[in-house]
């Protein structure tokens, strides 16, 4: 069963159109009806499944994002929301998105539970050519975690609301790309082709992880995107925006596609997005916890320490692979994390004098990975 809630927003006394809508239902107890999904401002929306907290948000469609010119925001002007049947375990709800550029018809069909599932299909319809297009966008927050808090004054150990880009490329290769809060804005592409899945995530699931009652960003979700049929050649995008703020959402994933939208073209996208905990990697294949980053003793080399979990904890007949475009690799280790049951792996990087450099890790038991694929950006401060 559900409940809808509709949102007016207020300026003074006066009530503007509605706003967009909230939906509750039983999804932690069968005593309480709480809200697990809300559409509201421009196309956002946010979801949640048990247990978990409204964090990231999703759009409809993302276009000119990070580009000199500025970018738009379609917005969802009205909304279809089919009445469920008795018992039902989904409901179904029909959007209409609009701006100068583009009108797109959406379906969303919504599941709420452990996962809350929503099938989205869409058909857009370009006024104008676009070059610059996300599918699927996913916007989130990431202020500093262990790798970047020197450069902010807090007592906290980390705040975010993802820690980092997933992808499950089409080839099945497992990457995760550690997030960042750069000095200036970076953009990064990952595949040519429509990966079997991608999203933000929350990793960091402890209290101790973040030691705030208040906002309890461990229980944040991670949404996870998984393209239906032929989405064409494309990239998956990531966007990191500077900010000195939490209350700001300062990064956005979503899937460009390689030619863009062509004007008097209708273009249809199908997908699924789940918001969960966490998308769940290949049994027996090391998942990267956490990554720690400070100066070396002398000062000139940083040091990085990834702790992973999912390849066991022993360290016989495995070895690091790892790279780096820019500047030089030293002293790299592996070994056992017997607190976390994993491993640790460490190295030191000199950047000789380079402002940006492209690193890349991962286990390997002879010429097969036993962990996923860890990616990090670092640049000069």
């Amino acid at each position: 069963m559900f409940q809808i809630a509709p949102t007016v927003t207020q300026l003074g006394t006066v009530s503007l159109p509605l706003s967009g809508f909230r939906l509750v239902t039983q999804i932690n107890s069968k005593k309480v009806w709480d809200e697990f999904l809300v559409f509201q401002g421009a196309s956002y929306f946010r979801g949640v499944a048990k247990g978990l907290l409204y964090g990231l948000s999703a759009r409809g469609l993302a276009i000119n994002t990070a580009e000199p010119a500025g970018e738009e925001f379609p917005a969802f002007t009205h909304f279809w929301i089919e009445r469920p049947a008795p018992h039902a375990t989904a409901i179904v709800i029909d959007a209409l998105l609009e701006s100068e550029s583009i009108t797109g018809a959406y379906r969303f069909t919504v599941q709420p539970g452990i996962v809350t599932v929503m099938e989205v299909t869409c058909t857009l319809f370009p006024r104008v050519d676009l070059h610059v297009v996300g599918i699927a966008p996913l916007t989130s927050m990431f202020l500093f975690d262990e790798t970047n808090r020197g450069r902010l004054d807090d007592y906290r150990p980390e705040v975010h609301d993802s820690d980092g880009l997933q992808i499950t490329s089409s080839t099945g290769e497992q990457v995760f790309r550690q997030l960042a809060n750069p000095t200036k804005l970076q953009v990064s592409t990952f595949t040519t082709r429509p990966p079997q899945g991608f999203g933000l995530v929350q990793r960091s699931r402890d209290q101790s992880d973040f030691q705030d009652f208040e906002d309890q960003y461990e229980r944040r979700p991670s949404a996870w995107v998984e393209p239906k049929g032929d989405w064409g050649p494309g990239a998956v995008e990531l966007v990191e925006i500077p900010s000195g703020r939490e209350s700001n959402d300062n990064i956005v994933a979503f899937w460009r596609p390689a030619q863009g939208l062509a004007a008097g073209h209708p273009a249809e996208y199908a997908y699924r997005l789940s918001w969960l905990a966490e998308p769940a990697l290949p049994k027996g294949l090391g998942e990267v916890m956490a990554t720690r980053s400070g100066a070396s003793l002398d000062g000139k080399r940083r040091v990085f320490l990834l702790d992973i979990v999912g390849a066991g904890e022993k360290t016989d007949g495995l070895s690091v692979d790892a790279s780096a475009s820019a500047g030089k690799i030293s002293n790299v280790a592996l070994t056992s994390n017997t607190a976390m049951h994993g491993l640790r792996a460490s190295f030191e990087i000199d950047p000789n004098n380079a402002d940006l450099i492209e690193m890349r890790l991962r286990i390997m038991r002879g010429d097969q990975p036993v962990s996923e694929t860890w990616l990090y950006r670092w640049t000069a401060p």
